[in-house]
């Protein structure tokens, strides 16, 4: 059975290059690419960072019942195709999902055992400070990316768990032990050593610590830096 891993974070969060490197991190783990209606940027390509579509094309796929998620997002839809979690579980793999967060409750009405993981910046300033850094946004793009992401972080509690982006390679780690761990609490307890190995016992200890009622405290100033800049 596949394990699904639904990842979120306001746009600014450092969550498309937390996932980059998960990827090269983990064997055996599936990134679904995203549909979406949106014109490539710089130097995207086709396939990879998207598939690029039509609105028309994207509304066929909805009326065909082709996607396990869709969002309008700026104007833009976006959608997660079913056939990504067939091919996964076909090869015996898990799926990480890259959505947001109307897409995220869809799955996890869908499928709630999905492990969902949701990526904070260490404030509101450092967000800021990402997008504007960007180059490629107006100014009123920025500004709503930023009045999003205010709305969006109070869905923070609705994830298994938190991960604050801070230092990229030290959440890189943290991302990948949470994974890592979530696969090590489906074995068959005949499949493991009779003890857990250091290394287990590492990585099932930073998952706890990245869990919701864990990172409860860590949370908190986060929230009040987007609250006071309101």
């Amino acid at each position: 059975m596949s394990i699904v891993y639904i990842v979120s974070a306001p746009s600014g969060s450092g969550k498309s290059t937390l996932v980059a490197k998960l990827l090269t991190m983990v064997r055996n783990l599936d990134f679904s690419v995203s549909y979406t209606t949106r014109p490539p940027r710089g130097v995207e390509q086709n396939r990879k960072e998207y598939f690029f579509v039509s609105k028309e094309e994207f509304n066929a796929m909805i009326a065909a019942d082709e996607f396990l998620e869709y969002a309008d997002v700026f104007g833009n839809c976006y959608g997660t195709a079913r056939r990504f979690l067939r091919e996964a579980q076909a090869h015996g793999n898990d799926l990480l999902l890259d959505i947001d967060v109307q897409g995220a409750e869809q799955i996890q009405r869908k499928i709630p055992e999905a492990v969902s993981i949701f990526i904070l910046p260490p404030d509101w300033h450092t967000l800021e400070s990402r997008l504007r850094n960007r180059g490629s946004d107006a100014e009123e793009v920025i500004r709503r990316r930023l009045d999003t992401a205010r709305r969006e972080i109070e869905n923070y509690s609705k994830y298994d768990y938190i991960l604050i982006n801070n230092l990229l390679d030290q959440s890189a780690g943290q991302l990948k032990d949470i994974v890592l761990a979530e696969r090590l609490k489906t074995k068959d307890r005949s499949e493991l050593s009779s003890e857990l190995s250091e290394d287990e016992k590492r990585l099932l200890e930073t998952a706890k610590a990245c869990q919701l009622e864990q990172a409860q405290e860590r949370v908190q100033p986060i929230l009040a830096s987007f609250k006071s800049s309101g």
